[in-house]
């Protein structure tokens, strides 16, 4: 493993002379080849969707594993979306002349090698390579052991056009091995590898952030919220809670909690948690909540926490945006938080105080993603403070290092 990811660094560095043109030609391609090897690459995902239902996966995690003919176009789409995206490597900014005539600024450079590890969704595997190729990054990437045989289609599909341009084919590097330990081992591989991104469950998240000797840029879980206030437009906030929760209920952006202004709770609930269950949402309730839908179960500390990706909301009714926003604040994840409201200073507040990567007024949380947001396509949705928060793509995929442009200056 150790030999597999010096190359994988050894094809990073010489990838560094590629140019745009280079970079963009790699991308299509890969665009092409997929469309072209669809039927190869349906059979493949049709051999873990088998072994899906065997080990008994829930249907929203069938569904994140799942490709179809209209899932393969977006993929391959995605790929010409990046193609298009501007290249970010070698952006100079801040450039000043300095009082002794020496030139000071910044360029945008690769990040380096980047582990990606992932559950689940084979999509990613797509994104996470053609992002890192266009940005000039080399990647390691560690798919689930549910996508095994669709991960291995689309990289071998991918290495395949990299070697057609005569690029190393180890600078997109695949980690077939699905024994847990060896993701262990990769975690403190400090001198090759610069940058881990984790994208999946809790449990994934905790354990990489436990673990790395290497930096971690975590893609944590997706505890996203709904608050409909007061001076709401009801039937606008009922077909956004209903798109937000039920649309695709297994991935990070959708609805887990649902706050309602007391004042409008018996109107809107009464409406809006009846057109829920007729979509087979189950709700998870505070005791007035419970009041007013009798089908409701008793929500308990846990559930405020708890990322279902299943078609289960939580519920609690709150007496005021100061509630609603303390609410967010203790139990959300700062993924993403919506406002639904009429009301210009109730927006503004809600987006001054509350704590996350996106927050919303009148939209769905499903909008947060990184093709809507116009970066093509993302790494993931970062969680974190520091380098990049929220949707991840090209962009956030560099760093910056100074340059300095002298003529002959010294220090005196």
């Amino acid at each position: 493993m150790k030999n597999k990811i010096k190359e994988a660094k050894k094809a990073y560095f010489e990838f560094l002379d590629s140019d745009t043109f280079i970079k963009n030609s790699i991308i299509k391609t890969v665009a092409e080849e997929i469309l072209k090897n669809k039927k190869f690459i349906l059979a493949e995902n049709k051999k873990d969707i088998k072994k899906g239902k065997e080990k008994k996966l829930s249907n929203a995690m069938l569904d994140r594993l799942l490709l179809n003919d209209e899932r393969v176009l977006s993929i391959s789409n995605s790929c010409l979306d990046v193609a298009k995206l501007d290249d970010p490597v070698g952006t100079i900014s801040e450039m000043k002349v300095m009082p002794e005539g020496f030139k000071v600024g910044k360029i945008d450079t690769p990040i380096g090698l980047i582990l990606i590890i992932y559950e689940s969704r084979p999509n990613v595997t797509v994104e996470a390579a053609t992002l890192s190729l266009k940005s000039g990054n080399g990647v390691v990437l560690r798919g689930g052991s549910d996508a095994y045989h669709s991960n291995k289609a689309f990289i071998s599909i991918i290495q395949k056009v990299l070697k057609k341009h005569n690029i190393n084919e180890n600078l997109v590097c695949f980690v077939d091995d699905t024994d847990r330990k060896i993701v262990d081992k990769l975690l403190v591989m400090n001198d090759l590898i610069d940058l881990v991104i984790p994208r999946g469950g809790e449990a994934l998240i905790t354990s990489v952030t436990k673990k790395a000797t290497i930096p971690v840029l975590k893609h944590y879980k997706g505890v996203c919220h709904i608050y409909v206030h007061k001076l709401a437009d009801l039937s606008m906030a009922e077909k956004i809670v209903v798109n937000a929760k039920v649309q695709r209920p297994g991935v990070c952006n959708s609805l887990e909690t649902l706050l309602v202004d007391k004042e409008i709770a018996d109107k809107f609930l009464g409406k809006c948690l009846k057109t829920l269950e007729k979509e087979k949402v189950k709700i998870v309730g505070c005791k007035e909540t419970v009041k007013i839908y009798k089908d409701a179960k008793k929500a308990n500390e846990q559930d405020w926490y708890t990322e279902y990706l299943d078609l289960i909301l939580s519920v609690k009714v709150v007496k005021n945006s100061d509630e609603a926003i303390m609410h967010i604040n203790k139990y959300g994840s700062m993924h993403t938080e919506s406002i639904i409201t009429k009301d210009i200073d109730a927006a503004q507040k809600f987006i001054k105080k509350v704590d996350s990567s996106s927050v919303m007024v009148n939209a769905s949380t499903r909008l947060a993603d990184g093709g809507v947001y116009g970066l093509g396509a993302e790494i993931g949705i970062a969680t974190d403070k520091l380098h990049a928060r929220g949707p991840m793509g090209l962009k956030e995929l560099t760093t910056k290092k100074w340059i300095v442009l002298g003529d002959g200056h010294i220090r005196e």
